[in-house]
C-alpha cells in the first residue's frame, strides 16, 4: 500500500509524543545540556491547531510512521525576509527509514509554506548528526551557520 501524508489530528498525538520520546532518547547522546528525565520538546496540540503551523503524518496501512512539522517565524528586521518557515519534528520510526518518507514529509512542508508565501526555510540538525545532515542536503537544504557553546565549568578542571 501507498503511504498517505495527511495532517495530524488529536487523534494522533500518543503515537506522536511517542515519537517525541524516541527522538529525545536519540539526541540525548548529541545533546549533553539536555535535562535528564521527560522533555516535551512541542507543543503538538499547538501544532494541529494553530493557522500558522502545519503538523504532518504519513500513514502505512493505518500505521503512523513519519511526523513533521513547519511554524511560521517572525524574523529579524535586519534580514531580506520578514518571516520564515521552522521546520521540525523530522521523525521516521526507525523500521522505516531509508524509503524516503523523510523527503514526503519535507515536500508536504514546503508546498504548506509556498501556499503561505513563505520562501524561508530553516531547521536545526545536530552537528555529530550526518545521516540526517546528508539527508537534509539531498532534498536542497545548505549549511548556514553553525551553532557553538561552552560550559564554562569544564574549563576549570
Amino acid at each position: 500500500m501507498s503511504p498517505i501524508i495527511r495532517e495530524a489530528t488529536k487523534k494522533d498525538l500518543p503515537v506522536l509524543n511517542s515519537f517525541m520520546d524516541a527522538l529525545v532518547d536519540v539526541e540525548r547522546s548529541m545533546d549533553t545540556t539536555l535535562k535528564d528525565g521527560k522533555i516535551v520538546y512541542y507543543d503538538l496540540e499547538g501544532f494541529i491547531k494553530s493557522k500558522h503551523a502545519i503538523l504532518y503524518v504519513i500513514e502505512l496501512n493505518t500505521e503512523i510512521v513519519a511526523s513533521g512539522y513547519a511554524k511560521i517565524n517572525l524574523d529579524k528586521t535586519y534580514l531580506k525576509h520578514d518571516k520564515h518557515a521552522y521546520l521540525g519534528f523530522m521523525y521516521v520510526k526507525e523500521k522505516h527509514r531509508g524509503n524516503g518518507y523523510n523527503k514526503l514529509i519535507v515536500d508536504a512542508l514546503l508546498t504548506w509554506s509556498k501556499e503561505k508565501n513563505i520562501s524561508e526555510i530553516r531547521l536545526d540538525v545536530y552537528n555529530s548528526n550526518p545521516s540526517a545532515i546528508r539527508a537534509y542536503e539531498k532534498v536542497g537544504f545548505k549549511k548556514h551557520m553553525l551553532k557553538m557553546r561552552m560550559d564554562i565549568n569544564d574549563l576549570e578542571n
